[in-house]
């Protein structure tokens, strides 16, 4: 049986992490943590667990703790992570793995050290919807890829119009750059998963707006060992009718069209015509995941598939966009 531990238990743990602890076989949340004692005693209220911490070290050294979740912000990912990993405690982080890529390292050497598992929330490599494009790949329904276009573009929340409101993910001390950082962490992500690590890189970022401090415009170039050439475009301060969630791939054959966050249906392409699929996401869109995190850790199942190796990749191809 596993007992988890939350440090920070914010918007993400509510429903799309949160839950999916308690409802794997083999796995319950002992104790939570965050830096506000009221906040923190009121989520473990509403959520019937029994403990919770206003200090993360605490939690960490918690002997009912045997796994700890780290879903606060990037700039604490490493300093919490190493802690735990240091008490011999598995460690499931939320993405991206750490601020910046030099961290996700320090993190990577410590894993290593100690032998402690480390894992990452990439969770779209389990989800239903991006195993249908693999798959598709995978039969060759567009032939040999080439080439993988990523577009996003979006306005500007509510929140970012203002500087006594803006969020903590357009604070380069605290998320490590801006929602590039965030958002586009996801899309990199899944590409390593189907077509493998990214070897070679480059990048343009630029602050169009001025809203905030961090960029809010993106552009870059990729190769991956693969031989698979990707580009992208990331807006996050468009006019207000501008949106674009789409990435598309083009193969010998034909071309599979699919989005990241909005799940629109997957359009493929080729030469029998157009054909269009549909997926299910659970209830709780880490469940997968968390599930092979968690029967791994029981000793009954395989290596999870998103681990600190592959989420530290994700973060040298951001860093090298960024500059």
């Amino acid at each position: 049986m596993i007992h988890w531990g939350f440090i920070g238990c914010g918007n993400v743990t509510e429903k799309k992490s949160g839950p999916a602890f308690g409802k794997v076989k083999g796995s319950g949340v002992a104790a939570v943590m965050r830096r506000n004692a009221e906040l923190a005693k009121d989520y473990a209220m509403r959520h019937n667990i029994n403990k919770w911490y206003s200090d993360a070290h605490a939690l960490i050294n918690d002997n009912d703790v045997t796994a700890v979740y780290v879903s606060t912000p990037p700039g604490s990912h490493a300093e919490y992570a190493i802690a735990a990993m240091k008490a011999g405690k598995p460690v499931y982080v939320e993405k991206p793995m750490a601020a910046s890529y030099e961290e996700c390292v320090a993190m990577s050497e410590v894993a290593n050290e100690t032998g402690v598992p480390c894992f990452v929330a990439y969770y779209r490599r389990t989800l239903p919807y991006f195993l249908r494009v693999k798959q598709l790949l995978e039969s060759r329904e567009i032939g040999e890829p080439g080439e993988v276009k990523i577009r996003f573009i979006i306005p500007p929340y509510s929140s970012d119009l203002s500087w006594e409101t803006l969020p903590w993910r357009v604070k380069k001390e605290v998320a490590g750059a801006g929602y590039f950082y965030d958002l586009a962490s996801h899309q990199l992500d899944y590409l390593d998963f189907i077509f493998g690590e990214i070897t070679e890189v480059s990048g343009t970022a630029k602050n169009v707006a001025g809203l905030y401090d961090v960029e809010d415009t993106v552009d870059g170039e990729w190769l991956h060992k693969s031989g698979v050439r990707g580009s992208g475009h990331w807006e996050f301060a468009a006019p207000v009718k501008e949106r674009t969630d789409e990435i598309e791939i083009i193969g010998s054959r034909g071309s599979i069209r699919f989005s990241t966050f909005h799940f629109t249906p997957i359009v493929l392409n080729n030469a029998s015509g157009e054909k269009i699929y549909t997926e299910e996401n659970p209830e709780n869109i880490q469940f997968y995941l968390i599930q092979s995190i968690v029967n791994y850790l029981n000793g009954n199942g395989d290596y999870p598939i998103s681990d600190f190796r592959s989420a530290m990749r994700t973060n040298w191809v951001m860093d090298k966009m960024l500059g």
